[in-house]
């Protein structure tokens, strides 16, 4: 089947097969090898991409269903060379080790300083509950979207504000 998606600004028409996710169809047909694959069941958050506006989880969305939306992937969080403000506050607070979570979390932190500028600690945790990291226990990643908000209330070793 033939579908036309435009991800992160740029207009795509591919042929993909019915049982094709999104994800494989980002990572295989296009190159976008930025999202990562972990579980393959929803439950990791490494593939999250935001689809019309709201995080999904893209290994439990197929490619087909994806006809006609706007995507937008880690590929088109930094313009350039010059990192969004998201990646600068992960990366000021050292909340990124390993990185394999890293692109799903920026996505979902993205979706949630959209929907909520200015979200509180325990928001913030809701928000992010859906993408595991083995590496940084999520105190960094908390701070750093603290920090975007505007809310921090304790200042940490590691604060740079």
């Amino acid at each position: 089947m033939k579908i036309q998606v435009s991800i992160n600004g740029t207009e795509y028409v591919r042929d993909v097969a019915e049982h094709k996710t999104l994800l494989s169809f980002l990572r295989g047909v296009l190159g976008l090898t930025g999202t990562k694959g972990g579980c393959g069941a929803g439950e990791c958050g490494a593939c999250t991409v935001i689809m019309d506006g709201k995080a999904v989880k893209s290994c439990l969305i197929l490619a087909a269903e994806s006809d006609g939306a706007t995507i937008e992937t880690i590929e088109g969080e930094a313009a350039g060379s010059e990192l969004s403000d998201i990646q600068k506050a992960f990366e000021r607070h050292h909340a990124v080790q390993c990185g394999y979570c890293t692109p799903g979390m920026i996505m979902s932190v993205k979706d949630l300083l959209r929907r909520n500028p200015t979200p509180t600690r325990a928001q913030i945790i809701h928000g992010i509950e859906g993408n595991f990291c083995r590496c940084t226990g999520y105190e960094q990643i908390i701070e750093a979207v603290e920090e975007l908000a505007g809310t921090r209330t304790t200042k940490g070793e590691l604060d740079y504000v």
